[in-house]
This record gives structure tokens, sequence and C-alpha cells, in this order.
């Protein structure tokens, strides 16, 4: 469904949705893949393809095929995402009017059909419309940054904003193995995945990976 576009250029907007009845949407590591790659290629202006969009060949991932395709010129800036089993977050620029809506649409239509197709079912996927709120405020942006890579700690501690990170070091390395998100990429992570974002069409918050790595620290200490 295409909303009726409510976004500003060059306004930042976190947009977020789940899966209906709170079902997972990612199951499998090749669904996270599918997703991933969607990320990169349905943010195009032109029209993508991606009938034949499947693994190639000597361990080729999707995402090779994706950046293979190319895709012209971006819709969004995205800034920042993370995929968790029954929803995703994703921290994005309005670039053009009615950008975001075309990108979402794409991005959603495209992982419904594949993920339909592959449990033989039919019917939305998601929970209506993707909500959305409006980073407004600098202060608020760069805790959005922080919210959505922190977002995998709450799958080995699911109540962690509430009473605090009881293991600092396990949950720091379990997102430095968790490949779903954009975290690696601003950890300093060489990797195909950095395609997908522009950190760069954010404030320039952390100037080195020393500062994102000192910023997450930082969070996974806090408690109310």
């Amino acid at each position: 469904m295409l909303r009726k576009s409510i976004f500003t250029e060059g306004e930042y907007y976190h947009l977020y949705n789940r899966g209906t009845e709170k079902r997972n949407i990612f199951s499998l590591q090749k669904d996270y893949e599918r997703f991933v790659a969607l990320l990169y290629l349905s943010n195009s202006a032109e029209s993508i393809h991606i009938d034949n969009l499947n693994r190639g060949e000597r361990g080729e991932t999707l995402l090779t095929k994706a950046v293979d395709i190319g895709r012209g010129e971006t819709l969004v800036d995205l800034g920042a995402y993370v995929l968790m089993p029954n929803h995703f977050h994703l921290l994005v620029k309005e670039k053009t009017t009615g950008g975001i809506s075309k990108f979402m649409q794409k991005l959603t239509t495209g992982y419904t059909m594949y993920f339909n197709k592959r449990h033989e079912r039919t019917g939305a996927l998601f929970q209506g419309v993707f909500k959305s709120t409006h980073a407004s405020e600098d202060r608020y942006l760069k805790y959005l940054i922080s919210y959505i890579h922190l977002n995998p700690i709450k799958l080995i501690e699911p109540k962690w904003k509430e009473t605090g990170v009881t293991n600092h070091a396990k949950a720091e390395q379990y997102l430095q193995t968790y490949h779903y998100s954009s975290y690696l990429d601003y950890a300093g992570q060489v990797r195909e995945e950095n395609n997908i974002i522009n950190k760069t069409s954010l404030p320039n918050y952390f100037e080195k990976t020393t500062d994102f790595n000192s910023h997450i620290a930082d969070w996974l200490k806090y408690t109310d």
C-alpha cells in the first residue's frame, strides 16, 4: 500500500514495521539475505527486475548479485537499519518528493512476494502500512542510531532496557556477530553491506570508529 506523501525532502525519519499478528518475518538465513539485498535494490528511481535474484555460483551472495545489477539514482539515503525476527527498523533521509513511500512500497512488496511464495501463502505479511516518526531534533536523531543498532540485544537479554545489561562483554560480542544490521559498518568492518547505507548523509556524530564504539559502550552501561 502506498501512503500519501507526508515526508519532507532533507529530513530524517525512523521507519518500522512488524509481521502481521506479530508473526516472524525472518526465520532462515536466506530470508535475512533476501531483505538485505532488497534494501539495496529497492532504493532506486529506476524499475529493477528482481525475478532472478538468486544465489550465484561459487558462494556469490544475493547482495553481490544485487550490487552487480546496479540501481542508478537512489530514492532515499539509508543511514542505519536492523532486521529482527518479527520486525525491522530503518533510519532514512528523504531525497526526493515521494522517495520514502516508493522505496518502502518496493521493499515490502518485493519481500512479501518472496515470503508468500516460499511459504505457499497469500495475503499481507506486514502489519498494515509502515510506521514512521520524524527525527526533527539532533538529539533524537543521534539516539535513533544507537536505538536501532542495540535492538539485537533483546534476543539475548529481553529486559535489558528495564534492568540494564547484565553482561556487557557478552552483549558487545553478540553485536559484533549479528550480521543483519548496519552496526558492523559503523564499527569499522569492511564488508559488502557497506553498499546499502550512506553514513555521510547523517551528521558527523562519530568522526572515528572508536567514537562510535565508545558511544555504544556507554549505552550498554546505561540504566534508568
